[in-house]
């Protein structure tokens, strides 16, 4: 139960470090050696000069069970209480940031207690959502008292543990940078966070003003700030880039196109943003001993910063982004470049050697057995199938306590943990299942968790587990041996321009995970069969239609990408499931004008998704017409 509590908090914290960016690249561009705009600079002082109502009202917004602005406007109400009752009785009492915490999260749980409360008639305009911001007044009355008078002692407490990490010099920032990632499995790096960006230290400006925390002291030139942010950099920009590279080097040669196409794009997000966690979570759950070795080299990067002096600081995350743009305010900043360097270095050597030695199973190095195969709607944008997959593979509605989110992943309190189907959860997209304590599930979801999340919301407040009508569950293949395709016995399916898969401007066909194949960008509307066969289904959607050979070879023609949203407007289909037909049987008539304007692309992949030990070669590109010969065998 504690656990799961300081995971809400460390959830509802999102909400206002979500404001940290915009603050700070207002404070950053009006400095005098940018666009010496001093209004903008006052304008971002603003946002940071009052963390502590902006987290009031954010926790109490996201500790509320549906995000009310009710619960968002007694945060406020409250910490304005708590405030001025403590300053009122002793003003040398300083609670930071921790006054807005304490706000926010009494009433975000008051109004989860009393939103719906009913009173008599004459009393009921006072009543539901009206009354919480009064309770919540009552209580922060109340713990006005007990604060104004007992804070002094762990007021000192912090103050001496505050004196310590801030001057122990190396071992501080090492062991900072150590929890700092060892947290995130859990969710409690933002709980440590908080403290150090925002409430760790004071600062007095040359205005007078004092500020708190280490990124609002660095941003506001207070020459002892930075050295807390600086180490995070070599890990985000060179580090983990170089940890991608290792994985990659690492997994089986026939699976390095699938997986390269991933790594370079989560290589890239770390390296510019900063933003690390699609690289974390695809080596966390797969191998706990890199996650380890992960956390004591983000502390090893944080000492050497130290060592060599170097103070720098970011409005978001420590990416090229913010490296760049506060360049200019840091200490020592090309040394992070060395530093990295070295780290890059680190990384791959001691992450390639423990992956091939310890025959760790990071991505691309799968058993056979696990790499099973994904549907469309595990892998497309329709978040209300994915919804359906998910809740089916928790147990139902039923079987969820409670259901919330931050930034990546879900966070659910289960009844039953022991009747999740964690192989079907992976399945459909999660990129790892965490267990926390007796009842905590925590399912990675990635940075769409909040679509897939309001998704399950709803179905679970209309108990609706009725499978949508485009979601169609993965077929069991059976083992049919080895089959072939000719250039005879296969023909192009539309008039376009050929093109390789790995040219699709959809990560999931380019990398291959739906299977082998070649695209079509088309000119003209009509889609034909490539094959003699059988029309195994048309998707009710009319954007796909499945084909099989008469030696079980499946074939899927997925008309345009993202066009599952459509829902049929713009296709016809011209034939039935199990309906015999023969090459140039034409399956779907597309109005290819519409479809350009209402779908990223009308590229169509060709896919065959029940390959074995065949594989596809692809013998000509360039503009054909449909019914070509020669373009694609199978061997």
């Amino acid at each position: 139960m504690v656990l799961n509590f300081l995971q809400r908090i460390g959830k509802s914290l999102m909400f206002p470090i979500a404001t940290l960016p915009a603050a700070a690249l207002l404070v950053r561009l009006g400095m005098e050696d940018m666009l010496n705009i001093p209004f903008m600079s006052a304008a971002g002082n603003g946002i940071l000069g009052n963390l502590e109502i902006i987290f009031a009202i954010g926790i109490a917004m996201g500790f509320s069970k549906d995000g009310s602005g009710a619960a968002a406007l007694s945060g406020a109400i409250g910490y304005l209480v708590l405030f001025e009752g403590i300053q009122a009785i002793n003003e040398d009492v300083k609670m930071g940031v921790f006054a807005g915490i304490i706000a926010g999260l009494v009433a975000g749980m008051l109004y989860n207690r009393y939103h719906d409360v009913k009173f008599p008639d004459f009393l009921s305009f006072f009543g539901g959502k009206r009354f919480v911001p009064i309770i919540t007044s009552g209580a922060m009355v109340v713990l006005a008292f007990i604060f104004g008078h007992l804070w002094v002692y762990p007021q000192y407490v912090i103050d001496s543990v505050t004196e310590w990490v801030l001057n122990s010099g190396a071992a501080g920032v090492g062991v900072y940078g150590v929890l700092n990632r060892l947290l995130i499995p859990i969710g409690l790096h933002h709980v440590i966070n908080t403290l150090i960006w925002f409430d760790f230290g004071t600062f007095t400006t040359a205005s007078e003003e004092v500020v708190r925390g280490e990124i609002n002291r660095f941003l506001n030139g207070d020459p002892a700030a930075g050295h807390f942010l600086a180490g995070f950099f070599p890990i985000m920009m060179f580090g983990l880039p170089a940890a991608c590279l290792a994985m990659y080097a690492a997994a089986k040669k026939e699976r390095k196109a699938a997986v390269g196409g991933m790594f370079l794009s989560i290589g890239l997000t770390s390296f510019l943003t900063g933003v690390t966690e699609p690289i974390e979570f695809s080596f966390m759950f797969l191998s706990p001993l890199l996650y380890a070795v992960h956390a004591v080299l983000t502390g090893v990067a944080m000492v050497l910063a130290f060592v060599f002096d170097v103070r720098h600081g970011f409005g978001f995350s420590a990416g090229l982004i913010d490296y760049l743009l506060n360049f200019t305010i840091a200490e020592n900043p090309l040394m992070l470049i060395v530093i990295g360097l070295i780290m890059a270095a680190l990384y791959f050597v001691i992450f390639y050697f423990l992956i091939i030695k310890l025959d760790l199973k990071t991505p691309g190095r799968e058993d056979e057995d696990e790499l099973d195969q994904m549907d469309e709607t595990a892998v497309s944008g329709d978040y209300d199938a994915k919804a359906y997959h998910y809740l089916k593979a928790l147990g139902g509605p039923d079987n969820i306590q409670s259901l919330d989110y931050c930034t990546t992943r879900l966070r659910l309190q289960m009844d039953d943990r022991d009747a999740i189907d964690e192989k079907a959860i992976k399945q459909n997209g999660a990129r790892g299942v965490m267990k926390v304590g007796k009842t905590n599930l925590q399912v990675i979801v990635g940075t769409s968790v909040e679509f897939v999340a309001e998704a399950m919301r709803k179905r679970m407040e209309q108990n609706n587990m009725t499978a949508p009508d485009a979601v169609h569950e993965p077929k069991q293949q059976e083992s049919a041996g080895v089959r072939s395709v000719d250039k005879a016995s296969f023909v192009l399916p539309a008039t376009g321009e050929v093109i390789p898969l790995s040219e699709v401007p959809d990560q999931v066909f380019a990398q291959g995970m739906m299977g082998q194949g070649f695209a079509i960008d088309p000119t003209d509307g009509v889609i034909h069969s490539p094959v003699d066969g059988e029309v195994l289904n048309v998707f009710p959607t009319k954007h796909a239609v499945g084909l099989k050979t008469a030696d079980g070879l499946e074939i899927l023609i997925h008309i345009g990408l993202d066009t599952v949203k459509l829902d049929g407007q713009g296709f016809e289909s011209l034939v039935s499931d199990g309906q015999a037909v023969e090459k140039g049987t034409p399956l779907i008539r597309v109005d290819l004008d519409f479809v350009k304007e209402n779908a990223p692309s009308v590229v169509t992949p060709v896919i065959f998704t029940n390959l074995e030990n065949e594989q596809v070669h692809l013998h000509q590109t360039g503009h054909h017409e449909h019914g070509t010969t020669g373009i694609v065998t199978v061997e």
